[in-house]
């Protein structure tokens, strides 16, 4: 599937009040129809090293992959929640922002699995991570 604009648009609606909001992460679509989301590299996002800290990494890659599952099932019945996240840390960055860009490589009934890549400005390559979604009916 595609995504479009207006998934983006929806995905950016549901930020104010989360971990999204703390850390500015947004979301957009590329000219491939997939569904990416940009993160500054900034006091909020380093450890005390001042670089990416691996965790902001993480949260990155999982609001990806977790809002591409949410907008792949019918939310009035199912919602998806991350059961396993996993960062390969390639390179560290001091500034600017990281893109990363999932793909799903398994939907499944009950299950999703992602593969997202974090890039920096330049377009070097700073994490593969693997994201697993349970999907779960929601209550009435």
């Amino acid at each position: 599937m595609a995504f479009t604009p207006e998934h983006a648009a929806f995905a950016n609606s549901l930020r104010p009040g989360t971990l999204l909001a703390q850390l500015d992460i947004r979301y957009d679509v590329d000219e491939q129809g997939r569904l990416i989301a940009v993160m500054p590299v900034d006091e909020r996002t380093h450890q005390p090293l001042g670089l990416l800290h691996g965790g902001a990494t993480a949260a990155l890659a999982e609001s990806l992959g977790s809002m591409g599952s949410t907008l792949l099932i019918d939310r009035e019945k199912q919602a998806s929640v991350g059961i396993e996240v996993n960062a390969n840390h390639m390179r560290g960055v001091r500034s600017g922002k990281v893109l990363a860009v999932g793909e799903i490589v398994h939907r499944g009934r009950t299950t999703h699995v992602w593969d997202i890549r974090v890039t920096d400005d330049a377009g070097h390559l700073v994490a593969v991570c693997r994201l697993t979604n349970l999907i779960i009916d929601r209550k009435p």
